[in-house]
């Protein structure tokens, strides 16, 4: 894994869970890597990987069951799409919007390339 030197590592390991959750590689209710095994495998300090771990613990989105290990909450996919779709609407949007008022495109032109897009997708 490259982490950006921006972003705090722990943050940067925490969108690497939710991407494993969201595709389904993690399914809700599923055992995740020990904290030394997630460590080992992203080569950092396993600190740092237990501060990730006790953030998603914290929002819900991970389970620790005592002498078992770390789990997927059973609505872990639920709660990181909500979570992306709340950080996307509030972060990105705005600045997309202002940049269509810039360039002059209007709600039917985003739409218009929205469909092109989905089509591109489905033949690919």
């Amino acid at each position: 894994m490259q982490f950006d030197k921006h972003t705090s590592i722990y943050l940067q390991i925490a969108e690497y869970l939710y991407d494993r959750i969201l595709s389904g590689e993690w399914p809700d209710g599923q055992r995740i890597p020990s904290i030394r095994d997630m460590a080992v495998q992203l080569e950092v300090n396993p600190n740092t990987v237990t501060r990730t771990y006790t953030l998603l613990q914290e929002e819900g989105t991970l389970e620790n069951q005592r002498g078992i290990g770390y789990f997927t909450a059973a609505d872990a996919r639920q709660k990181v799409l909500d979570q992306k779709r709340e950080a996307f609407v509030r972060n990105e949007l705005p600045a997309i919007f202002a940049t269509m008022e810039q360039v002059g495109l209007t709600k039917n032109d985003l739409i218009d390339q929205f469909e092109t897009y989905q089509k591109e997708q489905k033949q690919s």
